[in-house]
């Protein structure tokens, strides 16, 4: 039987992926194998040695302490692509909003309320204050073409504007999946010269903290509109805040509301509502279990953003799984252990990522405890079980 924790409300999309016969779940688990999570934060939690896997039911995982994860041989796992439409569609609403004014408007038409009969000559007279330009014809900036970046693109060229995108890293998968009409940046600096949009779709990390900063937005059209639906820390609020006062920046749309930025004029601060519907909640959920079960069962990795990934059939015998350091010799290290027991390997796979590597190990159906407990004996093994 396997114990699955929830941290937050997980959809019953996600929870009936798991046979009752094989695991349990709830928020009461005391030894988890796995854990589910969608916002709730992991960095204070001390985690059970019986843990493997945690699943978030979503794209970032800034709440999930990955180094400590690692360290302790536990697989994290999120749901790329799972949300994606659903902040897709927030998007470009973003676009619309910062182009046409419609949240001030709509603030201001509250304030007539009580005036009778006048409101409509009030609205007539005072609506040029919130007057803005089509985004039909316009150049969008999509700096990240992964699974959101790619259906802004998309979306955004079939309403008629011009589209710049950059990634770097584009993979062949996602590149099949852009509209052939998208303008292939080379570079950050390309974005920035020609676009009056520019929204922002990458990971926080060391390497994109800031991304928009007074340097960068220096190097902006004038009167651009920035759009972050990604994490608050990729855009400086100092140096955003400024470029709102000076007309360098004419709005700014972003789902992460920080308290220097509300009320500024110009910006607006949506409270994080991209994957906020109930059908990016079940695809998130649904994959997320899916994932668990993969892996807690077949001891396969897929979206994992800590360990190599690893797809496996069902064993036909037995399977040792092992997360290792990645150093030389251990392999045969291991493998020593298994044959020094009498018995045969089937078949082998090795992964590395980084510092830390992933082997599968498949054997008869035979008793494997001694052997799984030599390995874990080993100093540069983290965690090895078997399935």
């Amino acid at each position: 039987m396997f114990n699955v924790k929830t941290l937050n409300k997980i959809s019953a999309s996600g929870l009936g992926q798991f046979d009752t016969a094989k695991y349990t779940y709830g928020d009461d688990i005391a030894s988890p194998d796995a854990i589910m999570v969608r916002s709730a934060s992991m960095h204070e939690m001390d985690f059970p040695a019986s843990l493997k896997a945690i699943a978030r039911a979503g794209a970032g995982v800034n709440n999930i302490p990955l180094d400590k994860c690692s360290n302790e041989g536990i697989v994290v796992f999120n749901t790329p692509g799972a949300n994606a439409n659903a902040v897709k569609e927030l998007v470009i609403a973003g676009l619309l909003m910062s182009s046409r004014k419609v949240v001030a408007g709509i603030d201001w038409a509250k304030t007539l309320k009580g005036n009778g009969d006048q409101v409509g000559k009030m609205v007539e007279k005072g609506k040029s204050a919130f007057a803005g330009p089509e985004i039909q014809g316009k150049t969008l900036g999509v700096i990240g073409l992964g699974a959101i970046g790619i259906l802004v693109a998309n979306a955004a060229k079939s309403l008629g504007m011009k589209v710049y995108g950059y990634d770097p890293f584009l993979s062949v998968d996602a590149a099949w999946n852009l509209s052939s009409s998208i303008v292939h940046a080379k570079s950050l600096k390309e974005i920035y010269a020609n676009c009056d949009y520019i929204t922002i779709h990458v990971p926080l990390n060391d390497e994109t903290k800031n991304t928009v900063c007074a340097e960068s937005i220096a190097e902006m059209k004038d009167g651009v509109r920035i759009l972050n639906y990604a994490r608050g820390g990729l855009v400086n609020s100092a140096d955003l805040i400024k470029a709102l006062e000076s007309g360098k920046v004419a709005a700014y749309v972003t789902d992460f509301p920080s308290d220097d930025v509300i009320g500024v004029d110009g910006v607006i601060a949506i409270p994080h509502l991209g994957a906020s519907t109930p059908e990016s909640e079940d695809n998130c959920a649904f994959m997320a279990a899916n994932e668990i079960i993969d892996f807690l069962e077949k001891g396969s990795i897929k979206n994992s953003v800590n360990m190599p990934n690893v797809e496996l059939d069902a064993p036909s015998g037995k399977r040792i799984c092992v997360i290792h350091k990645n150093v030389p010799n251990l392999i045969t290290t291991i493998t020593g252990y298994v044959s020094a027991a009498g018995i045969n390997i089937d078949n082998m796979i090795n992964k590395s990522r980084g510092d830390f590597a992933y082997s599968v190990i498949d054997t008869p159906d035979v008793d494997l405890a001694s052997v799984v407990e030599q390995i874990n004996g080993n100093d540069d093994v983290v965690k090895a079980w078997n399935l």
